[in-house]
C-alpha cells in the first residue's frame, strides 16, 4: 500500500485556510500515487486551541469544515485530524480529540484519541474525554489501526507511567496490518532522536508497519518540526520527511526487505537554529507581522537575535537601532553598524544620552540626594524601550527582545525596558548555548563579528560594568539552572549531590524564585529546551517554599 504523508503546518483556528492546505496536500499525495492519505492531529484545527475550543461557533465551524473536505475526498481515502463534539448523553469533558477517516463524500470513521497528555505544555483533559475503545478500521482489505499522537507514546519514554492503557498493542491483539500515529508533537532539542527511538520500538511490538504523520510551524511559543516517519514491521525506516518544513511524500510499505532509509545527523545547534527560524517567522506571519525591529547592543544576544531575524523574515524586513549613552563601548556602535552590514539589514542610532539627562532632571526633585543606584541604570533600559516600542508603533513592526534564558530565570533585565517586545526570541536558550549557535552561524563566514562573540558580555549601564560582577560565570549558572530549573532539584540535592557551592546555589535559587513576577509579565518565549519558562512551567509568584 502507498501512503501519502502530508506534513503540514496550520493556523490555530483558521479553518478555511487549513482546509484548502490540506486539500492541495492531498491532490498533491494523488499525483504521487497514494493509495490512502493522512494529515497531522488537528490539522483541521491548528494545535494546541486552548481555550478556543470554548467558544460556541468553534466546532460547528470546523464540523463544516470537515464536511467541506468529505465532499472532496473520492476514491482515495484521507485521514484528517480535527475537534468534535462528545455524545449529548454523555458525562465529562465536553470535546473528543479526534481523526475522521474520508471516503468518497463521507465521514465514514470517527476515532477518538485515548490517552489525554495533562503534563509539561499539554493540558487535553481540561477539554477532551478519551476514546472508550481502540477499534481497527477495515478498508481495501486491510486493518488499519489509527492512533492519535499520545497514543503510541509507550511509558518507557515518558518521566513515569501515565496511563493504564496501550492503544498499540489494544489494536495489535485486534489484529491489524498497519499502523497509523496523526501527531502535533512539540519539538526540544534532541527529540527528535528520542522519538525515533521510541516509534521503532512501537513498530517492532506492534509487529507492523508504523506511518507517523506530525505536524510543523510555531503557534504561540510551541515549534512543531515534522520529522515525520514510515517504519517497516522491523521497525527500520523506510522514509523520513523534512525537519521543520512542511512535505508531502508517498512511501510503500510493501517495500519491506529493500535497502532502508537512514536519517542525517543535526547538531543540536543546527536544530535549535531551525527551530527558531521557523517558531520566529510563523509568530510574525501568523499575527500578521511582515516587518520586526529590535535594539543591538553590540552584545552576541541581540546580535544572535538579528541573525535568526533576517534569515526568518528577510534581511529588508528588519530594522536595528543602536542607543548609546555616555556608558556604551567604542564597540556598542561600532559592533552593530558590522552586524548589520553582514546581515543586510538597516541598522540607525539614536543617542539616549540627553534623554537620560532629562529624565533625571526631572525627578531630581523628588529623588533629592538620594545617590545614583540601579534605578538609574533601569532608566537608560526603560528610555531604550520607549525608543524601540515608538519604532515599533509607526512603522508596524514586531519588536523582538533579546534576553537569554540564564538572564531572565535569575532576574537580569529590566521590566518595561530591555523586556519591552511582542515575541522573546532566545529567551529559551542558556547563555552557553547563545554562544555556542553564535559561533556555528559563523562556519562559514563570519557574519556575527567575532569582537561581540569574544568581549566580555556587559549591559553597559554604568562605568566598566561587566556581567560577571553581577552573575557568577554563566558556565557555572548555566549548569546550576539546568539542574534547578529543568531537573527540579532542590538546593540541597545541587550542592550535595552535583558539589556545588552552597551560598552560590543559594544565591541563584533565590533569584529564580523571586522573579516570577518578572517572567509572568514577559513577553512570549520560544520552547526549544525540554523546560522552558512559560506554558509548561506554572509557578506560582506568591509564595516562601526554599528547597
Amino acid at each position: 500500500m502507498k501512503i501519502g504523508i502530508a506534513q503540514l503546518n496550520a493556523v490555530v483556528g483558521d479553518f478555511p485556510g487549513n482546509a484548502k492546505r490540506i486539500l492541495a496536500a492531498y491532490r498533491e499525495c494523488l499525483e504521487l500515487g497514494a493509495e490512502l492519505v493522512i494529515v497531522p492531529e488537528m490539522a483541521l484545527v491548528g494545535y494546541p486551541p486552548r481555550d478556543l475550543l470554548f467558544k460556541s461557533q468553534f466546532i460547528p465551524k470546523c464540523l463544516q469544515a470537515l464536511d467541506y473536505l468529505a465532499d472532496e475526498v473520492k476514491g482515495v481515502p484521507l485521514i484528517v485530524g480535527y475537534v468534535d463534539h462528545c455524545e449529548p448523553e454523555s458525562v465529562g469533558k465536553p470535546f473528543r480529540n479526534a481523526a475522521a477517516f474520508l471516503h468518497e463524500g463521507e465521514v465514514k470513521h470517527k476515532i477518538w484519541k485515548t490517552l489525554l497528555p495533562a503534563y509539561d505544555v499539554f493540558d487535553e483533559r481540561r477539554y477532551f474525554e478519551p476514546s472508550e475503545s481502540c477499534e481497527p478500521i477495515v478498508w481495501n482489505g486491510k486493518r488499519i489501526g489509527v492512533t492519535i499522537c499520545e497514543d503510541i507514546w509507550t511509558e518507557n519514554h515518558l518521566h513515569r507511567p501515565l496511563y493504564d492503557r496501550d492503544p498499540a498493542a489494544e489494536l495489535k491483539a485486534k489484529g491489524i496490518d498497519l499502523l497509523l500515529n496523526l501527531s502535533a508533537s512539540p519539538f526540544s532539542l534532541g527529540k527528535p532522536t528520542r522519538r525515533w527511538t521510541m516509534l521503532r520500538e512501537v513498530a517492532q511490538e506492534a509487529g507492523v508497519p508504523l506511518v507517523y504523520c506530525n505536524c510543523i510551524g510555531g503557534n504561540d511559543q510551541l515549534i512543531f518540526d515534522g520529522n515525520s516517519l514510515a517504519l517497516d514491521a522491523q521497525g527500520e525506516a523506510l522514509t523520513s520527511l523534512s525537519a521543520f518544513e512542511e512535505e508531502c511524500r508517498v512511501v510503500d510499505i510493501s517495500l519491506a526487505g529493500n535497502k532502508k532509509y537512514l536519517p542525517a545527523e543535526t547538531s543540536l545547534e543546527e536544530e535549535s537554529y531551525k527551530a527558531l527560524v521557523l517558531g520566529l517567522r510563523d509568530y510574525a506571519q501568523k499575527c500578521g507581522f511582515t516587518k520586526a525591529c529590535l535594539g543591538l547592543s553590540g552584545g552576541i544576544d541581540s546580535a544572535l537575535t538579528a541573525a535568526l531575524a533576517c534569515d526568518a523574515l528577510g534581511a529588508e524586513n528588519v530594522h536595528g537601532l543602536t542607543m548609546p549613552s555616555q556608558f556604551s563601548s567604542g564597540g556598542s556602535v561600532d559592533h552593530s553598524v558590522e552586524l548589520a552590514k553582514n546581515l543586510g539589514m538597516q541598522c540607525d542610532t539614536v543617542p539616549i544620552g540627553d534623554t537620560f539627562a532629562e529624565v533625571k532632571t526631572a525627578m531630581k526633585p523628588i529623588f533629592g540626594d538620594s545617590p545614583e543606584d540601579v534605578t538609574e541604570e533601569n532608566m537608560q533600559a526603560r528610555i531604550r524601550g520607549v525608543f524601540l516600542m515608538s519604532l515599533s508603533n509607526k512603522t508596524n513592526r514586531l519588536l523582538l527582545t533579546t534576553g537569554n534564558k540564564s538572564e531572565l530565570a535569575v532576574g537580569y533585565c529590566t521590566m518595561y525596558g530591555d523586556m519591552c517586545g511582542g515575541l522573546a526570541v532566545i529567551s529559551d536558550l542558556p547563555k552557553m548555548q547563545v554562544y555556542a549557535l553564535s559561533r556555528w552561524i559563523n562556519r562559514h563566514r563570519e557574519i556575527i563579528p567575532w569582537d561581540t562573540i569574544e568581549k566580555p558580555p556587559s549591559a553597559e549601564l554604568r562605568p566598566d560594568q561587566k556581567d560577571q560582577d553581577t552573575l557568577p560565570p554563566y558556565e557555572i549558572l548555566d549548569a546550576i539552572l539546568e539542574l534547578y530549573v529543568e531537573q527540579q532539584l532542590s538546593a540541597t540535592e545541587i550542592i550535595e549531590e552535583h558539589g556545588h557551592d552552597e551560598n552560590l546555589v543559594r544565591w541563584i535559587q533565590r533569584r529564580v524564585d523571586l522573579n516570577e513576577w518578572k517572567r509572568h509579565q514577559a513577553a512570549p518565549g520560544l520552547r526549544v529546551t525540554s523546560k522552558a519558562f512559560g506554558i509548561g512551567r506554572r509557578m506560582p509568584i506568591v509564595q516562601r517554599f526554599t528547597d
